[in-house]
């Protein structure tokens, strides 16, 4: 165990040794300060084993290392965690041992872990992975706990709670708002289903993500979700509806998006995706085709409630448009491209670095 210098901020936990010192049989060795980590020192757990105190790193594992997996295991393995990470295609996936993150050649080997983190596309992808004699629930082992942090299904969050407390596994669902930008800055919103004890036991590792918020049992997460991608979706429609009206009105738009900012109006989306609509910026933080996916599983959950929801209808229709004229890999707020097809004015419109042309 590494001795700890006078400056760390978290005394009585761990350290990560220096990278030519084991640690072991070395009571001098020293604390390797981690960059940018909300504290020097690594979470820990402790076991104790006759007279003796033995230390070592909570072992996280993450499964998906696209968009928001990436950054979610640099910040983790940031933090002090011994990070293992897996990821279907590779090239996403190398670039994070400069991270000191192992890589896992198989989901299974990624989740001998603590904590496994599941970051996958959809319910279909993470069912795959996780349920079956070879999925990665059977391979984990009891004691240990399962965040799937993907937008899926809330009957698909539920199934998978059920398979995993067979097996002795915690499970939370605990999907996210805030895209690339909140998963690299730590400030994703974390909705969490699940049992409240489970909940406490992740909240430390959370909260290196972003504010976790623990909304009910399993599934609510997924739900808490669907009513953020609902909000989303709509905003997203609205917004470039209104940068539309007041450009073909003749006032400039970037312009009066700065006059909103502010005011009643103003929201997150006409601050960064305004700003992207005006830019002609469509480069995905969250591409359109899964915008659309909760659009879809949101109405199908209102559907089995009794719910019309006509907003929300009328917003996932022009994703779905979006999607048929081949855009579905933008960013989301690409909207306002499907908003100008919709009223046959250029698509890729007049403004040109928020400034009309």
């Amino acid at each position: 165990m590494c001795s700890i210098p006078a400056s760390c901020s978290r005394r009585g936990v761990s350290c990560r040794p220096a990278a030519n010192d084991t640690g072991e049989g070395n009571a001098a060795a020293t604390c390797q300060c981690i960059p940018g980590a909300r504290h020097q020192c690594a979470p820990h757990e402790t076991d104790r084993r006759g007279q003796g105190e033995m230390t070592t790193q909570r072992r996280v594992g993450v499964l998906g290392t696209g968009i928001m997996g990436a950054p979610i295991a640099r910040r983790l393995a940031a933090a002090g965690y011994a990070v293992s990470a897996w990821n279907r295609s590779r090239d996403k996936l190398t670039p994070l041992a400069d991270h000191g993150i192992r890589l896992a050649a198989t989901p299974a080997e990624a989740a001998t872990v603590d904590t496994l983190i599941v970051m996958l596309s959809s319910g279909p992808i993470c069912d795959e992975v996780l349920l079956g004699a070879d999925g990665v629930i059977a391979a984990m082992p009891a004691g240990s706990q399962l965040i799937v942090m993907s937008s899926i299904p809330v009957a698909t969050a539920r199934g998978q709670a059920e398979a995993a407390a067979a097996r002795g596994i915690d499970y939370l669902d605990a999907p996210v708002s805030g895209g690339e930008r909140g998963a690299i800055d730590g400030t994703l919103a974390i909705m969490v289903g699940g049992e409240a004890a489970a909940f406490e036991t992740s909240r430390e590792l959370l909260s290196h993500l972003g504010r976790p918020t623990h909304v009910g049992p399993a599934g609510c997460g997924e739900l808490a979700k669907l009513a953020n991608q609902m909000i989303v979706a709509n905003t997203l429609a609205t917004v470039a509806e209104a940068l539309l009206l007041v450009e073909r009105g003749g006032a400039d738009p970037a312009q009066v998006r700065q006059a909103l900012l502010g005011g009643f109006a103003d929201s997150t989306i006409l601050q960064q995706h305004g700003e992207r609509m005006l830019a002609g910026d469509f480069v995905p933080g969250g591409p359109a085709k899964w915008q659309h996916k909760d659009t879809q599983t949101a109405l199908a959950v209102a559907t089995e409630l009794g719910l019309s929801l006509p907003l929300s209808q009328r917003a996932d229709a022009l994703f779905g448009a979006m999607l048929e004229q081949g855009d579905g890999d933008l960013d989301h707020s690409g909207i306002i491209r499907e908003l100008r097809r919709h009223n046959a004015l250029p698509v890729d419109g007049p403004a040109v670095n928020g400034k009309p042309a």
